[in-house]
């Protein structure tokens, strides 16, 4: 499956206030998911964003919702996002088939979302470098599932360029300095 910015959605799942700071790796993943967050809007690829539990878990870091300009993350209380009127809405709404996903844990919220997208016939596409769990092992699990269950499993980077398809795009350059 090839995947093209005409038919993307990101979607970040709970990078909130609580949960980030226990991550296994939580600076490489903040520094990769902000890399792709601001790459995303310059392919006009559109963002979902949720919170579990806000009153218990707190915001999405300003470290990433900062960067999106009309952030206004789903509230939900189900681990997975597709469990969730409100998010199955929004991405009805985008129009989109494939679902470009980071967040955490990648071994709850992440992949059960994964698992419901794929029944639910969306293409869902994991970014191993913009997910984290707690321990390594439970990040490690998650991505032997997901490739089980047969959903894609990519770099922020890759899929980057993938959507970018070309040096002569006119956001080639754009993209390139956010990767570097």
């Amino acid at each position: 499956m090839k995947i093209n910015k005409e038919e993307s959605v990101c979607l970040l799942i709970d990078i909130q206030e609580r949960l980030v700071p226990v991550m296994h790796c939580k600076e490489e993943f903040i520094s990769n998911t902000r890399r792709l967050i601001m790459g995303v809007p310059e392919l006009d690829v559109p963002i979902i964003a949720t919170q579990q539990y806000s009153r218990g878990l707190g915001e999405t870091v300003s470290d990433i919702s900062s960067l999106i300009s009309y952030f206004t993350p789903i509230e939900k209380k189900s681990f997975s996002c597709y469990d969730e009127p409100g998010f199955v809405e929004a991405l009805e709404n985008t129009d989109k088939s494939t679902v470009i996903i980071c967040g955490i844990e990648s071994h709850v919220c992440v992949l059960q979302t994964a698992v419901d997208l794929k029944d639910a016939g969306y293409n869902p596409v994991i970014l191993f470098d913009c997910i984290s769990s707690r321990t390594k092992s439970n990040l490690k699990l998650s991505l032997e599932r997901f490739r089980y269950e047969g959903i894609v499993v990519a770099g922020y980077e890759s899929v980057l360029f993938e959507m970018t398809k070309s040096a002569d795009t006119p956001f080639f350059k754009s993209i390139s300095k956010i990767v570097k």
